[in-house]
């Protein structure tokens, strides 16, 4: 099972807003306007505390740079150190600005707010067509219509990387299809991509009991997500239109039914890709279908299943998987408690070290 990821909550700026990822940022000087007032600059800092959706880590930090530019001037604090993750990305890209003034700064800041103002209201991307019913999802589409409860991870330009925010969201987005009307329950993608599996930018948020209180409350955390998937009532179908990573793969387990469009690549161990066909001769995967075709057949197919008898279909479940739910959440719990000592582990840190710095060069 991959690495549990966790969520980035350190505060950039006078906003309720959270920096979780840290791309070095390159700010540029506007040249044809630097006359913004105090007044435009204190409503710009408003406005974002009114933003609904997140802009993205870059412009998160390039709002902290030029506020810090705009209010303190050039950079003056130590560099962090290489462990401190979040406070060294807010101190590269504040660096980066050099000696731009202070008023430029602040009319940078201004016009970065308002070209943001057109995506105040707007919502994520979804596929075109997807039918959007759920509310107070910021990951997620949920939608339940004509049998089937459709739980789509909504994260495209994060190839549908798995934060803590989704861990919650998903297992509530299931507890919630467990009780509905919906015969069955689908997962999918927006975007390219099923899951890249876990975020790992997250692993950076660490609690005042440092990277033990972590590591035993993320144990936890997993162990009731992936219980979430063991218990599911419903036949649970997983419609694979793209690459999955990590716990991504690992959870298809747990479903009554994959279907995989041939364009999906499964990577888990080795870092080894895995075509569709070859994850489906291995009993991973239970149908690939040609990408062509992919959602017309498998959608065709999956109202079909909708329109079986409720009861039956629950029963049947039940029947098939009660011998094995015990051993389940047994493999479950143990597999939690083997992660919990990895994520205390050099290896891992320096891992996510290397992968994050990685990150910061692009």
């Amino acid at each position: 099972m991959a690495y549990l990821s966790w969520r980035l909550a350190q505060r950039w700026c006078p906003s309720s807003l959270q920096v979780t990822s840290f791309p070095v940022v390159q700010l540029h000087m506007n040249r044809t306007a630097m006359r913004a007032s105090q007044k435009d600059f204190e409503d710009a800092m408003n406005q974002v505390k009114l933003l609904k959706k997140d802009p993205g880590n870059e412009v998160k930090l390039k709002l902290y740079a030029l506020y810090k530019q705009a209010t303190e001037g050039p950079c003056n604090m130590p560099k962090p150190g290489v462990f401190d993750l979040i406070n060294k990305a807010k101190w590269d890209a504040w660096n980066a600005l050099g000696s731009l003034p202070k008023e430029a700064a602040r009319q940078n800041y201004v016009d970065l707010v308002s070209s943001l103002s057109p995506s105040l209201e707007s919502s994520s991307q979804v596929e075109p067509g997807t039918d959007r019913k759920s509310t107070g999802f910021e990951t997620l589409v949920v939608t339940s219509e004509d049998g089937i409860t459709k739980i789509m991870f909504n994260r495209p330009t994060r190839k549908n990387a798995i934060n803590t925010e989704m861990y919650h969201e998903i297992m509530h987005a299931l507890k919630a299809a467990s009780k509905d009307d919906s015969i069955i329950t689908v997962l999918t993608g927006n975007g390219d991509y099923y899951s890249s599996g876990n975020d790992l930018t997250n692993f950076t948020d660490i609690p005042p009991g440092g990277v033990e209180e972590k590591a035993k409350n993320s144990a936890i955390l997993l162990r009731e997500f992936v219980g979430c998937f063991i218990d599911f009532p419903k036949p649970l179908i997983a419609v694979v239109n793209g690459p999955a990573v990590g716990i991504s793969v690992t959870l298809l387990g747990l479903f009554d039914a994959v279907y995989a469009s041939d364009r999906a690549t499964e990577m888990l161990i080795f870092g080894k890709k895995l075509t569709a066909g070859e994850a489906c001769a291995q009993g991973l995967v239970t149908e690939v279908f040609p990408e062509s075709t992919f959602q017309k057949e498998v959608w065709t197919r999956l109202k079909a299943f909708a329109k079986l008898p409720p009861n039956a279909v629950r029963i049947s479940k039940e029947v098939i998987r009660k011998r094995e739910r015990e051993k389940l959440h047994a493999v479950n719990a143990e597999e939690c408690s083997v992660l919990q000592g990895r994520w205390l582990s050099d290896e891992c840190a320096n891992a996510v070290v290397n992968f994050l710095s990685r990150k910061s060069k692009l």
